[in-house]
């Protein structure tokens, strides 16, 4: 009788912690890549808010007036992304991290591409910005889903000791969708004034649907991820996450929420209020300005995976202060060095204030990812990261150009960000020092053997 030979080991199937290291870093790119696309939808619209926006949909004598309802555009979005937490998180909560993450992206994508073909007011009058703050609304909804579940696909596929390394791949997408979008209307710049008013702005917009069909087809090869499975394997999930976390983890939410104060406002105030605010006063023209961001964005960028690296080796109730109390310098310097209108003195106050506020990033969605959990985390990390987003961020550069219009200098917007800086520090010392003392041991740092795979 014929038998089944035994499989050699080289027959076997992959040793499973090298198939659950290689599905981690599978999450980890998935996580990356749709956020990018999602976060380049985001800023594209900001950038284009700061630049065109406000003259082509909010007509207005001054200026300052049609650039502040421009700015209003982008607060309504942020204003939509709690609920969009709250929905999306009710079903990542419920069905699944992945099928939620692969709608959100495709909502994203057909909003976004909509404000490309949108009419102005000169075509359709007040038609043209009510639809446009319409599809900002779709766009904050959809926006409020992705940030939750992209971290919680990377950090509960995380290898042990390594959440903040993981769930920096999802917040490494912000400075790279900020990059992108940067890039794009750097090169649209180069149009004449006319031409970008006419038509050139809206290239931005429709490019983002090619940019989302290259993120659902990675996430399509997602796997869900290990926690959820067993969630749904052994026990029925929560019925209303929502109400559970807002019954039992109140105080952990507020200390999250205003944990990312300055991570959420340090980008919109460089990227988005002084943007305006040195083109308009003169200081820099356009395409030189949009140069200085775009090198800020790059050192964001090599910045944030260099700290998510060393993470697992920091005792991150010592190490977050640390990143932080530099931003009480650089960023009244950089609004001391801006005025010079010279490029290399512009450039290094603008680095120097985007460092501290980028490392700690860097951390921020793998120290939120282990305070809630798991039946309710991702209700629980959304709504606290996208009130958040609707507090600060939104209202970043309307707070800061209100500040400006109202007293003519630029000292009560760095004391804006001074604030939001220490309210970072505070909430999230507090906030380490209660998820310590309801887990086993969080914050210890690993050897360097422990965090090697």
């Amino acid at each position: 009788m014929n038998t089944i030979p035994e499989a050699t080991p080289a027959e076997n199937d992959t040793p499973e912690p090298e198939q659950n290291e290689r599905m981690a870093r599978r999450a980890g790119i998935g996580a990356f890549v749709g956020t990018t696309v999602e976060m380049y939808d985001f800023y594209i619209f900001s950038t284009a808010a700061a630049l065109v926006l406000g003259k082509l949909f909010f007509p207005s004598e001054s200026p300052g007036l049609a650039t502040l309802a421009a700015f209003g555009t982008i607060w309504v979005g942020f204003l939509a992304r709690p609920l969009g937490g709250i929905i999306f998180g009710h079903l990542g909560d419920r069905v699944g991290r992945k099928k939620v993450l692969v709608l959100s992206l495709i909502l994203t994508g057909i909003a976004t591409a909509a404000v490309g073909f949108l009419p102005t007011y000169a075509q359709i009058g007040i038609t043209a910005p009510i639809l446009l703050i319409l599809i900002r609304c779709v766009q904050g909804v959809a926006l409020g889903g992705e940030w939750g579940g992209a971290v919680l696909i990377a950090t509960e596929h995380a290898p042990k000791g390594k959440k903040v390394l993981y769930g920096a791949f999802a917040q490494q997408g912000s400075p790279a969708g900020n990059i992108l979008s940067t890039l794009v209307f750097l090169l649209l710049a180069m149009l004449p004034e006319s031409s970008f008013e006419s038509w050139g702005w809206r290239i931005p917009f429709m490019f983002a649907a090619l940019l989302v069909g290259i993120g659902v087809v990675v996430r399509l090869k997602l796997e869900e991820s290990p926690e959820m499975k067993r969630l749904l394997e052994t026990s029925k999930p929560v019925k209303l996450p929502l109400v559970e976390v807002l019954r039992s983890s109140r105080a952990l939410l507020v200390l999250a929420l205003c944990a990312s104060a300055i991570a959420m406002a340090g980008n919109f105030m460089i990227t988005v209020f002084t943007l305006s605010w040195a083109t308009t006063e003169g200081y820099f023209d356009r395409s030189t300005f949009l140069t200085m961001i775009f090198i800020s964005l790059i050192v964001q960028f090599i910045v944030q995976p260099l700290t998510a690296m060393r993470s697992p080796y920091w005792r991150m109730s010592r190490a977050i202060p640390a990143m932080l109390l530099p931003k009480l310098i650089t960023l009244p310097l950089m609004f001391v060095l801006i005025p010079t209108g010279n490029f290399g003195v512009a450039l290094f106050g603008i680095v120097a204030a985007t460092i501290p506020h980028a490392m700690f990033y860097a951390t921020l969605a793998g120290l939120l990812s282990q305070v809630f959990p798991v039946e309710t985390r991702y209700t629980g990390i959304s709504l606290a990261y996208q009130t958040g987003t609707a507090l600060f961020a939104g209202t970043t550069p309307i707070l800061c150009q209100f500040l400006f219009n109202q007293t003519g200098s630029v000292v009560s917007v760095v004391g804006l960000g001074v604030v939001y800086t220490l309210l970072s520090i505070v909430a999230s010392t507090i906030l380490l020092r209660r998820t310590a003392e309801s887990t086993s041991d969080p914050q210890k740092p690993l050897t360097e053997e422990e965090a090697t795979p």
